[in-house]
């Protein structure tokens, strides 16, 4: 058996990489043991159905699939085990991501993915998503979501105070620096 995982991250393609790498960073700040793949769905169809294997035999609870264009990678992953996946459609250039976005969206009846934004901000989504799905089971990793979401409120609530203060013209010329 490899290492215990709490979360697989399989993306299509290694011009995935600057994008998961959001979800990563987010793993890493709450502790959370992933593995990450290169794998896609039409070229390496066995080594994506072995990926997840792999994963749930190492207590994966989740998995975050990442795919362009035809994205068939998510609905490949889902098909291949019951354990929930988060779909991530990655922008590309002929469609600016909707083709990824709707392939993922429009999965048929039966074999569901959680579908997140395009790009980036999917990517982050996609991990706080995974992390509430493993906060039913376990209190620990609830907690940590409590607090984060209280940090990012207070972040808010400084900037409104901050912009209230020192007026939107002085604001916004301290934010382009």
């Amino acid at each position: 058996m490899d290492k215990q995982i709490d979360v697989a991250v399989i993306m299509g393609s290694d011009s995935d990489l600057p994008v998961v790498a959001e979800t990563l960073k987010i793993f890493d700040k709450f502790g959370i043991k992933y593995s990450v793949n290169i794998a896609s769905a039409h070229r390496t169809a066995e080594f994506v159905k072995q990926c997840v294997n792999n994963a749930v035999a190492n207590g994966a609870k989740a998995f975050i699939a990442v795919a362009g264009m035809s994205a068939a990678l998510p609905g490949v992953v889902a098909s291949e085990t019951v354990l929930p996946v988060i779909g991530v459609p990655m922008e590309g250039k002929a469609l600016s991501g909707m083709d990824a976005l709707f392939s993922i969206a429009q999965m048929p009846p039966s074999i569901p993915v959680a579908c997140m934004s395009i790009g980036k901000a999917g990517a982050k989504n996609a991990a706080i998503f995974a992390l509430e799905i493993i906060a039913v089971s376990n209190k620990a990793v609830s907690e940590q979501l409590l607090q984060y979401r209280k940090e990012m409120k207070e972040q808010i609530l400084s900037k409104d105070e901050k912009l209230n203060k020192i007026g939107y013209r002085k604001y916004l010329e301290e934010t382009k620096k």
